[in-house]
């Protein structure tokens, strides 16, 4: 019987879902469900994994129910994931040594200062492309090791497992403790600071000097895997045997399923944060500009492919933070309405440094304002600066890129879940002065995962294939003229400088 879906795991950081394509690309089924946020203190984020494995098997189960698929029907499983959010697990157990610290956390923020002492904020950045910054893995993998009882001893002993969110998933999915595959792929790999963008492996130095035994880390695989992974088993949530051989972390998804293949090619993702990822090629561009040198994606036996990316925090959250701090409103959707009730945000500017600020700052020590207020402003205005803070940070980081890259824009290729917010991407078209472009599927994260999946198994025969099944479904032109333009942005700028330095 010749298989005729292939399915992605999305393990986001607010929620997972299970999606099911077809050969075009189109959506057969999905379902989500949330998994609960955990502040231990201000500026500790979170998540539990065992929950976040149980809302995976839910979602599996719950996407074939509502498809009436047949999980004999798929030909792979792609995994995408929250990347930087780092979880240690016992190897024979399969029990976390303690919740999954996720990518917002700042609790490392004393960590990467030691390690900064000597060499400053870029003294990996040479090998990693990335800045000492609390965002990332090594460190928490340091704090784990330092402040857990007994798993320093056990990662010396190679009992103790280091993954991020999608090596956690895959090795559940593969069988777990019993035989499940260690692995990780090239892109989510780069996000730990423990990568050489050069030679695609742990480099022993860094670890040596973060003091991180090399027998916890995964292995490194192309994000598109002929040799596979692994298979989920008959005993796991599918009730099947189906190949697991896609793993991009969720922006690299992203950027394979908007089918940006050619250097110069860019996309925006809008979800919790906003990360946006130019394509450079088989070369590693460094940033002086405060962007990040990633990895992108490798196919197979095909050259790794890099990436520029500028990295924004807070974007969705700060809608989330308003409906669930604020109780501005029931759900998330109902911010556009109240933004339109006003013709602007009345002077008012959000600057979310909730954990800091990060491209193209990199700042640990910035914490949120809400600037500009008067006894004119309503929660209206309050609504529409919270997404002009969006299109604002979109911009310093479109800035930044054009900036390393010499590349100008042409038009943004947008998604994610925020790329609904009509309001917002209209903003965005005006404050960058370029076109936003909006795809068929928005919902491109697990597109890529699937994508990668399916390539590593024949289902589609090449990227030629992939580039056929986007289409556009909404651009929004610029309508802003240059002055207001400028005017806005100077007053964003003034807003930015006042959340530097709060933190002591």
């Amino acid at each position: 019987m010749a298989a005729k879906y292939v399915a992605a795991i999305d393990q986001g950081t607010t929620s997972t879902r299970f999606m099911i394509f077809d050969r075009e690309g189109r959506v057969i089924s999905a379902h989500q469900l949330e998994h609960r946020q955990i502040y231990p203190h201000a500026g500790w984020v979170e998540h539990d994994p065992l929950e976040v494995w149980e809302r995976t098997q839910q979602v599996i189960q719950g996407a074939l129910d509502k498809g009436r698929v047949d999980p004999r029907d798929l030909a792979a499983i792609g995994v995408t994931n929250q990347r930087e959010t780092t979880v240690v697990w016992d190897r024979k157990t399969g029990r976390p040594y303690y919740n999954a610290i996720v990518w917002q956390c700042t609790r490392t923020k004393d960590i990467c200062d030691a390690f900064a002492k000597d060499g400053g904020q870029d003294r990996f950045r040479a090998k990693t492309g990335l800045p000492l910054a609390t965002y990332f893995s090594g460190p928490k993998i340091r704090w784990i090791l330092d402040n857990v009882p007994g798993v320093r001893a056990a990662a010396e002993r190679g009992d103790a497992l280091f993954g991020n969110m999608d090596t956690w998933i895959i090795w559940n999915l593969t069988g777990g403790p019993h035989g499940g595959a260690h692995v990780t792929d090239v892109s989510n790999a780069s996000r730990t600071m423990l990568m050489n963008l050069r030679t695609l492996d742990w480099d022993d130095e860094i670890l040596e000097i973060m003091g991180i035994p090399r027998a916890m880390l995964p292995r490194i695989r192309p994000s598109s895997d002929p040799a596979l992974y692994g298979t989920t088993r008959k005993d796991g949530p599918l009730g099947a045997a189906v190949p697991v051989c896609g793993d991009l972390g969720d922006q690299q998804a992203a950027l394979v399923g908007q089918t940006c293949f050619s250097p110069g090619e860019a996309k925006n993702t809008y979800g919790t944060g906003c990360f946006m990822l130019l394509n450079t090629g088989t070369e590693a561009v460094p940033s002086t500009s405060g962007l990040l040198t990633t990895l992108g994606y490798k196919m197979g036996d095909a050259p790794a492919v890099y990436c520029l990316e500028g990295s924004i925090a807070i974007t969705g959250a700060l809608v989330q933070w308003l409906r669930d701090n604020l109780r501005f409103f029931d759900f998330a959707k109902h911010v556009e309405d109240y933004a339109r009730q006003v013709q602007d945000s009345g002077g008012v500017y959000i600057v979310p440094a909730f954990s800091g600020l990060f491209a193209p700052y990199w700042r640990s020590d910035a914490r949120g304002v809400i600037v500009g207020l008067t006894r004119y402003v309503n929660k209206s205005h309050l609504c529409r600066a919270a997404l002009e803070a969006t299109a604002y940070q979109t911009r310093e980081v479109l800035d930044a890129m054009e900036k390393d890259s010499g590349v100008k824009l042409a038009a943004l290729k947008v998604d994610g879940g925020m790329v609904q917010n009509e309001l917002l991407m209209q903003f965005q078209a005006d404050i960058l002065g370029v076109p936003v472009v909006r795809p068929k599927v928005a919902e491109t994260t697990s597109l890529g995962a699937a994508y990668a999946a399916g390539l590593a198994v024949g289902f589609w025969g090449g990227l030629d294939d992939l580039r056929k099944n986007w289409g556009v479904d909404k651009v929004w032109e610029p309508h802003m003229d240059a002055e207001p333009r400028a005017r806005l942005y100077k007053g964003w700028l003034k807003a930015v400088e006042r959340t530097l330095g709060w933190v002591e």
